[in-house]
C-alpha cells in the first residue's frame, strides 16, 4: 500500500547540496514516514552529515526540495527546522550543564508566570512538571532537579532526546545517539528512539556502528559519494552486506 500525505512525516527531492565545485551531495529523493525510524549508513564522505544538517536546517540546499505535508518548504535555518516539527539531538548533545533537566527541556522556550517590566518570572512549577510527565511518556528514567553535570551520560542522553521528542512533532534526527554510551547505556537508548518513533514521529538515526543501526531500525538508506544507492528494509539487511554496499560492490 503506498504512503498517504499524512502518512510522510518528511520527504526529499533531488536534493542536493554543493561547496564550491564538490558536490557533498547530489539527487537524493527520500521519504520518512511517521512512527518508522530510517537508518541512514555510509562511509565518510558518503554525505550523512550534510543530508541530515539540510534536513535540520543548519545548510540551505543547493538544489531539490525538502517536503512537508505535499508543498516544498524553504530551511534556511534551524528556526525553519522547528517551525516544522524537526529537532535533532547532536552528538555534544547541547546541554547546558548547570541547568537541571527539567530547565533543559525548556531552555529557550520556557514558559513564563509574570512579566514585570522587562522582567520574566519563570513557571518553574510548570517546567517540572510538564518535564516528569514527558519522561514517562517515553519511559525515561532522569532526576529532573539536578544539574545535568551531576548526571550519567546515560540520562544526559535521555534529557536531550526527551527535549527533541516533546518539541519534535514530525522528525527527530538522531546523530551518533550511541558514541561513547557503554553497552547498559546504548541498549537504553535505542529503546528511547524506539519510543520516539512510537509517538507517530519519523526518525532519522546517523551512526557508524551497524549492529546499533540494525537494532534500532526499521529501513536503511545507504549513501555513497553523496549519492543514494539504495535503501533496504532491515529485516533483509546484516552488516556484511551494508558493508558491501557502501563500498560499492553491492546495490
Amino acid at each position: 500500500m503506498s504512503a498517504t500525505v499524512d502518512d510522510v512525516a518528511i520527504e526529499t527531492r533531488a536534493l542536493g547540496r554543493h561547496f564550491g565545485g564538490v558536490a557533498a551531495v547530489e539527487g537524493v529523493s527520500l521519504r520518512v514516514l511517521r512512527g518508522e525510524v530510517l537508518a541512514i549508513a555510509g562511509d565518510n564522505g558518503a554525505g550523512k552529515t550534510t543530508f541530515i544538517r539540510m534536513l535540520a536546517g543548519v545548510v540551505p540546499p543547493s538544489n531539490g526540495e525538502i517536503v512537508v505535508d505535499g508543498r516544498p518548504i524553504q530551511m534556511n535555518s534551524a528556526a525553519d527546522a522547528q517551525i516544522h516539527g524537526i529537532e535533532t539531538v547532536h552528538q555534544d548533545l547541547a546541554l547546558c550543564p548547570d541547568l537541571t533537566a527539567a530547565e533543559n527541556m525548556y531552555l529557550g522556550r520556557e514558559p513564563v508566570r509574570a512579566r514585570i517590566g522587562r522582567l520574566r518570572l519563570l513557571d518553574r512549577s510548570a517546567m517540572g512538571d510538564g518535564a516528569r510527565r514527558h519522561f514517562a511518556e517515553i519511559s525515561a528514567d532522569v532526576a529532573i532537579d539536578r544539574p545535568v553535570r551531576l548526571l550519567s551520560g546515560g540520562q544526559r542522553q535521555a534529557i536531550a532526546i526527551a527535549r527533541a521528542a516533546f518539541w519534535g512533532e514530525r522528525l527527530v534526527i538522531f546523530d551518533e545517539p550511541t558514541a561513547a554510551l557503554g553497552v547498559t547505556q546504548t541498549e537504553r537508548t535505542l529503546k528511547l528512539i524506539r519510543e520516539v518513533a512510537r509517538r507517530n514521529v519519523g526518525v532519522i538515526v546517523i551512526t557508524h556502528n551497524l549492529d546499533d543501526l540494525l537494532a534500532v531500525s526499521d529501513r536503511v538508506a545507504v549513501l555513497r559519494l553523496g549519492r543514494l544507492l539504495s535503501v533496504v528494509d532491515t529485516n533483509k539487511a546484516d552488516p556484511e552486506l551494508l558493508h558491501r554496499m557502501m563500498a560499492g560492490l553491492a546495490a
